[in-house]
């Protein structure tokens, strides 16, 4: 009983929070995200973290509280997204909606999976109050920068029900 309510609630947050951007959107027809990354990183064989771990996850931290910060400008959020200039249409519908102006993401834990990417445990926070407690993400070094997985806001998207979202 306890699993389903919890499991109810979370999809309920993941609607609330995420609806909006998917009524934002609209496909044109064309093709999806290739979920590639581009890193910049220089990968040493059997590198299983970036050369300076503690700054690498205080910037996973900074940029995702950024990203998911409702008064961080679109512009600003592109920049903080794996090819985040494919996924612009998805984070301009973010700017005007209300629900989402409540929104919020606070990191609690970084592992790296290699050099350029990283597993990383967040609460996604609703007012303030977590609605989807020990959330799991993936951030990748992109371009000289750790940035939000389109993965990861893909499947924020898919739970909040939307189908056919441009880029995921």
């Amino acid at each position: 009983m306890v699993l389903k309510r919890r499991a109810a609630v979370l999809a309920a947050a993941a609607a609330l929070v995420l609806v909006p951007v998917a009524a934002g959107c609209s496909d044109d027809g064309g093709g999806t995200s290739s979920g590639g990354t581009e890193s910049t990183a220089p990968l040493t064989p059997g590198a299983d973290e970036p050369a300076d771990p503690a700054a690498a996850k205080a910037e996973i931290a900074r940029n995702w509280a950024a990203f998911f910060d409702p008064k961080t400008p679109v512009a600003e959020r592109v920049k903080l997204l794996e090819n985040g200039e494919k996924m612009a249409p998805v984070l301009g519908a973010f700017a005007g909606d209300k629900n989402a102006a409540q929104t919020a993401a606070k990191v609690k834990a970084v592992e790296f999976t290699s050099a350029a990417g990283a597993n990383v445990t967040y609460d996604l926070l609703v007012g303030g109050n977590p609605a989807l407690p020990d959330a799991k993400g993936t951030s990748v070094l992109q371009n000289g920068t750790w940035k939000v997985s389109v993965q990861t806001l893909c499947g924020l998207v898919q739970l909040s029900g939307a189908s056919r979202v441009p880029g995921c």
